[in-house]
């Protein structure tokens, strides 16, 4: 009976100590393990009897002193685990060592330092690489990985390895340190997808000194604007410059959005919202028609001063405008008359009538009754609709019709017509019919954004032919010019297969 007892003892121990010893890294030595309600913290030291010094590669055996090491490692069981490693102090008997003294490293297990195992480290790289900052950090702490977004992000760039390969295919752009305040330019190698270069502003001779310094450059991807491009033609002649697929299809899409903006008028004129009347605008509506006839204005004067042959530099001297908004002006571009953005509203419209139908008249009930009903909207966009409805009844006017925003009508115009709600579909084809340049624009735009996506570079000709004549004719322009750069016919689509990445940051 002694004997039996003794032996499930030892298998008892055994098995607690093969439990334990799976918890650590191999190489480790579990001296016992505490386990509490917030972690699970385990004391181990390391299995070598002794340590190389890392100067003259000497074994030693002598221990000169013993330190603690915390290190944060996997969790277990829905559990932080934390590791309290015995680590040695070595004391180095080369006499011609000038290192007396140094600590034992844990190679393979955790770096020189590190807070963190390397099999965690790992983990949280990837996280890191795949996620990003904020978001990587909050699926970490759902793992249990206690790691801020700071720390994720440090982790990417300490581990992030310089490529000693030389480069072939790289893509160029643009790079915010600080969105709306200072640029530069980030330097991607394609073939490795990784960023090689930052660099600190956007000028054309900077760029041109880096390309300059690797000339084994083949192929540069870039954005469709002229100085990346005259810095590759004056640092690397030979190179091909490529228009990347993403930035092509972007353009095209920009294109066909202000193809709508200069067509806004006679959209106006087919929705029957050229006549407001102030007498059924709210306040804040108010202030935003009285804005846009102040917008109005200006609009008059600078195109009065265009027709008598002024340049753009005199009219924004003359009418202390921005030159970018005097441009806007020329090329037709005009602002709509109310800020059009989808209501929370749309939604409960029939609701709405119904219930104004029946007698209910009082915002705040409507309010009510909708947030009984799941609507999550404020007491005040009811409200405003309230108001709207009782003054068209009570001026016995139809109620102001809105026409709507140039984004909204570019999105619904390119958007599959099998995926459009009945009123959007009726909007489309009034506008289509009102505006068949249009129409024509949006099909050239589903045959551009076909072609790069198919990598259909002999379709490029006769679409230009095509699209040469229609409000899209801008675009085409930059099409050509953007050719006459490159060193073969059909590069600037190229993006669709061998240069497929999006360089860049702020989409």
């Amino acid at each position: 009976m002694a004997f039996a007892s003794d032996l499930r003892t030892r298998r008892a121990a055994m098995t607690a100590c093969f439990q334990a010893n799976a918890l650590t890294p191999a190489g480790l030595i579990v001296d016992r393990v505490k386990v509490e309600a917030n972690g699970i913290e385990v004391f181990a030291r390391s299995k070598a009897a002794d340590a190389r010094c890392p100067l003259c590669s000497s074994p030693a055996r002598r221990i000169h002193s013993r330190y603690v090491r915390r290190v944060a490692d996997l969790p277990f069981g829905g559990r932080p685990v934390r590791l309290r490693l015995t680590a040695r102090r070595f004391v180095c008997e080369h006499a011609r060592c000038p290192r007396r003294i140094f600590g034992e490293t844990f190679a393979g297990l955790l770096g020189h330092r590190a807070r963190r195992a390397e099999r965690l480290e790992i983990i949280v790289h990837h996280l890191g690489l795949v996620l990003g900052g904020r978001p990587g950090a909050g699926l970490a702490r759902r793992l249990m990985l206690p790691v801020s977004n700071d720390t994720l992000l440090r982790v990417v760039r300490r581990r992030t390895m310089r490529p000693d390969a030389p480069l072939h295919v790289v893509g160029v752009d643009d790079w915010a340190f600080r969105r709306n305040r200072r640029y530069g330019s980030i330097v991607v190698d394609l073939e490795r997808r990784r960023p090689v270069a930052l660099l600190p502003d956007r000028e054309i001779a900077t760029v041109a000194a880096w390309l300059g310094r690797h000339p084994g450059i083949a192929v540069v991807a870039r954005d469709r604007g002229a100085g990346y491009g005259e810095a590759t033609t004056r640092a690397l002649p030979r190179a091909v410059q490529v228009a990347d697929r993403w930035h092509l299809m972007e353009n095209a899409s920009a294109a066909f959005l202000d193809a709508v903006r200069g067509a806004m008028q006679p959209i106006r004129r087919a929705l029957g919202a050229t006549r407001i009347d102030p007498k059924l605008l709210t306040a804040a509506e108010r202030l935003q028609y009285e804005g846009y006839q102040r917008r109005a204005r200006a609009d008059d004067a600078v195109l009065g001063m265009a027709c008598e042959r002024l340049t753009i530099k005199a009219i924004v001297r003359q009418t202390a405008l921005a030159r970018g908004t005097v441009r806007r002006i020329l090329r037709g571009e005009h602002a709509d008359v109310f800020r059009t953005r989808q209501s929370s509203l749309e939604a409960w419209l029939p609701i709405l009538d119904a219930w104004w139908v029946e007698g209910c008249t009082n915002g705040a009930e409507l309010w009510r009754r909708l947030r009984r009903q799941g609507f999550q909207g404020s007491l005040r966009v009811v409200a405003d609709w309230a108001t709207r409805r009782r003054r068209a009844e009570a001026t016995e006017l139809r109620q102001i019709q809105r026409a709507p925003s140039a984004e909204t009508i570019a999105k619904a115009m390119t958007t599959e017509r099998d995926r459009l709600t009945k009123g959007d579909a009726i909007l489309v084809a009034s506008i289509e019919a009102a505006a068949p340049d249009l129409a024509k624009a949006r099909v050239l735009l589903e045959r551009f954004h076909a072609m790069v996506r198919r990598d259909a570079s002999q379709e490029l000709d006769p679409w230009i032919a095509d699209a040469s004549p229609s409000p899209l004719a801008p675009f085409t322009r930059g099409i050509v010019r953007d050719r006459a750069v490159s060193s073969g016919a059909a590069e600037t689509a190229l993006a669709a297969r061998r240069v497929d990445v999006r360089v860049g940051g702020e989409r």
